[in-house]
Order: structure tokens, then C-alpha cells, then sequence
């Protein structure tokens, strides 16, 4: 998996976040993404987001 992804940041608009944490657990990958500009954040696990829609 890469360490940077294109996602519209819902807070500043910015396009790029960087991984910053990766673990396993028992519902799957949890991944914690910040946006490069503002510091927004958001998890993820599996495909399930807790990103502003």
C-alpha cells in the first residue's frame, strides 16, 4: 500500500494525504490518513471510513 492517496480533503480542499499509522486488527486494517495541508485526519479500516462524506 502506498504511503500518500488523491482524496478531496472535506476541511481545505487539498487533494493529497499521507499514511500516517497502519495496524491489524480484528475488524481488519486500520489505516490513519492526514491531509498534507491543514492536518485533517480520518481512519480506516477495510474500506470503512470515518471520513466526511
Amino acid at each position: 500500500m502506498s504511503l500518500e492517496r488523491e482524496y478531496d480533503c472535506p476541511e481545505c480542499g487539498h487533494d493529497g494525504f499521507w499514511k500516517t499509522a497502519s495496524m491489524e486488527v480484528h475488524l481488519g486494517t486500520k489505516t490513519k490518513w492526514s491531509c498534507n495541508e491543514c492536518g485533517y485526519g480520518f481512519i480506516e479500516i477495510d474500506g470503512l471510513s470515518t471520513a466526511k462524506a
